[in-house]
């Protein structure tokens, strides 16, 4: 069996916990995931089970949708609640829906980010984590992230406190740090911000709500149980253009052969999902200055 699972991560796991519960579950080694979820955020973590290891890049192109909370008047170290308060001032007054929303326009398209310390990059062999935990200073490396969409959903404000709740939810691309944007959002207000709550609603073309917990998991006592909450790889691939191969087509693809435009006939699309008999094999890429398509991702050759 192989395939995706839109799991369901409860807050307080990391994302390894979720492939290690997994593996133990489906019987094998070969289980990833498509993009790291923090311990403190819940929400979609597809999982990549048996040979649908080879599509986890192809999910996270997908792009990413979060719904999550931004608080106005304290930072922390981390960028979220986990760590310790390096920064507190109090608003006086809340910040209009109109000055929170033109902010938060200037965090959308291509933007530049700096990866959080607590982050799992890794500068000169190192994670940024080890050394922000070593108290060490390192210089971080700026990384563009494409950011859909960036919008409020609502706004509270709290006198006692002087703290400012934005509700948000954001579009997003691989590779984007949310705590990150939330941390920026309060530079362009002009105030110090953290990430004070997070969930990924869509991730890998899944639902928050076609996501199974692992305990629904667990529950399963046969494979064939299991395999209810088994996406085909062909989920992972559903945006490219799909050719079904010819017999002989299927002989020269099975043994890592090229194959001409003009026998695909799609276009000169980059990339291309091949099917033989009732199933994604693998994804060639075009070729522009040899005029062929060749092998990219081997998928199931069996």
């Amino acid at each position: 069996m192989y395939g995706i699972v839109p799991l369901y991560k409860d807050r307080g796991m990391t994302s390894a916990d979720c492939v290690s519960r997994c593996r133990r579950i489906f019987k094998t080694r070969r289980v990833g995931h498509s993009g790291t979820l923090d311990p403190n955020v819940d929400g979609v973590l597809p999982i990549c089970i048996g040979k649908a290891t080879k599509v986890v890049n192809y999910l996270m192109a997908s792009g990413k949708i979060y719904r999550g909370e931004v608080t106005l008047g304290f930072a922390t170290e981390t960028e979220d609640l986990d760590g310790a308060k390096i920064a507190e001032e109090k608003l006086a007054k809340p910040f209009s829906e109109a000055e929170i929303d033109a902010a938060m326009a200037k965090l959308t398209g291509e933007i530049t980010q700096i990866p959080p310390m607590y982050s799992a990059v890794k500068v000169k062999g190192r994670r940024l984590y080890e050394y922000a935990r070593a108290g060490e200073k390192v210089e971080r490396p700026r990384r563009k992230a494409l950011i859909k969409y960036f919008t409020r959903k609502s706004s509270e404000f709290d006198l006692e406190t002087g703290y400012q709740k934005i509700k948000f939810e954001v579009g997003c691309g691989k590779g984007t740090y949310v705590r990150t944007l939330a941390v920026d959002l309060g530079k362009i207000l002009g105030v110090p911000a953290v990430m004070s709550d997070l969930t990924r609603i869509k991730s890998g073309g899944f639902t928050i709500d076609q996501a199974v917990s692992l305990d629904q998991l667990k529950e399963c006592q046969s494979e064939e149980d299991l395999e209810k909450y088994v996406f085909p790889v062909d989920h992972a691939l559903e945006n490219l253009p799909q050719v079904q191969l010819s017999a002989s087509q299927w002989k020269i693809v099975k043994n890592g052969g090229f194959l001409s435009a003009r026998q695909l006939d799609v276009n000169d699309a980059k990339l291309v999902a091949l099917q033989y008999d009732g199933r994604i094999r693998c994804v060639y890429r075009y070729n522009a200055e040899r005029g062929r398509y060749q092998p990219e991702t081997m998928i199931d050759l069996d």
